[in-house]
């Protein structure tokens, strides 16, 4: 009975011993990286049929128990995992139940048009574009604001997402962010200001963005904007013409340009364009419903990215023969 006990105790440190050696081995990959696709509502047993499918020489068994005797097998989540050489089984159950997915990125710059969205999402790396098909309306139908146009209604950020993640959800997350910026920015807005929705301080916004070449004057940019719509004068603004012309822009912005009437052309048309031409950030956002207090009516780029204001016609035209015309 003794030898039979010893011998028990043996095989059990024995296989104890090997578990544990096995546990910290690296795991034969049949790439130097492998990908691992976990789906939601996927069984114990499953996950482990699934690293072995992706290309893991394992047994998928040998990982189903591994699994399970942890006691952690319910946290593993699902998700778009990559498997790289070293890794263990241990480590393996340690980055499922983490959920540490492989996580691509894209960046929406500030001041892009959605046509330039759209061209980055067509570029990111292992996005699916599952709207690459599908006109500007019928995306914005499929994210819940039909009839909305889409220039800026999308956040300018840097957005992560899972390998293979639809580039319909990024646009997703870029729009809720926009709406929650619009509406603190609103929330924030100065009592007297004459715009009336927080669309107006979107399009506005847009506008600022556009027209900002340096950081510290955005605010006096809005400030001119706003007293030119208090007193009804045209915004006479160029990024808003460039807008409306569309694909027949070609880089020069001619007089013949400015007196060719579009919704978009506020040489043409009073008030606010009825959209915006560009994904506006925080701050452009913040500007426009604070902007700085100013006698300024005019601006005009110094060429060194700052701007020189004007309170008069007179003083602008000063300042464009200075800084335009070198005289």
């Amino acid at each position: 009975m003794r030898r039979i006990f010893f011998f028990i105790v043996v095989l059990t440190a024995l296989l104890s011993g090997a578990v544990g050696w096995w546990l910290n081995q690296d795991l034969d990959l049949s790439a130097d990286t492998v990908d691992l696709s976990v789906e939601p509502g996927t069984t114990v047993r499953g996950v482990a049929q699934a690293v072995s499918d992706a290309g893991v020489r394992v047994s998928p068994t040998l990982l189903y128990w591994w699994f399970r005797l942890s006691g952690q097998a319910r946290q593993i989540k699902a998700g778009s995992y990559e498997l790289e050489g070293g890794t263990s089984p241990r480590s393996l159950l340690r980055k499922l139940v983490r959920g540490e997915e492989a996580l691509r990125a894209v960046t929406l710059v500030e001041g892009w048009n959605f046509t330039q969205v759209r061209a980055a999402l067509l570029k990111a790396e292992q996005l699916a574009p599952e709207s690459k098909t599908m006109p500007d309306y019928l995306v914005m139908k499929v994210l819940g604001k039909p009839g909305v146009a889409p220039e800026g209604r999308f956040f300018p950020d840097t957005y992560t997402y899972a390998k293979g993640s639809s580039d319909l959800a990024v646009l997703k997350r870029a729009m809720r962010a926009m709406d929650k910026q619009l509406a603190a920015a609103w929330m924030l807005r100065q009592p007297d200001t004459p715009l009336s929705t927080p669309e107006q301080a979107l399009t506005l916004a847009s506008i600022v963005e556009k027209e900002t070449g340096r950081a510290s004057d955005r605010n006096l940019i809005a400030g001119v904007f706003v007293n030119r719509l208090r007193l009804g004068m045209l915004l006479q603004t160029d990024p808003t013409v460039i807008f409306g012309m569309g694909e027949t822009f070609d880089g020069n912005l001619r007089r013949r340009d400015l007196q060719k009437d579009t919704p978009w052309n506020t040489y043409t048309r009073a008030g606010l364009p009825p959209t915006p031409i560009a994904m506006p950030g925080k701050q452009a956002l913040l500007a426009a419903v604070q902007p700085a207090t100013t006698k300024a009516l005019y601006f005009v780029a110094r060429g060194d990215g700052s701007s020189e204001f004007s309170a008069s016609l007179e003083a602008h035209n000063r300042a464009i023969d200075k800084y335009q015309r070198g005289k």
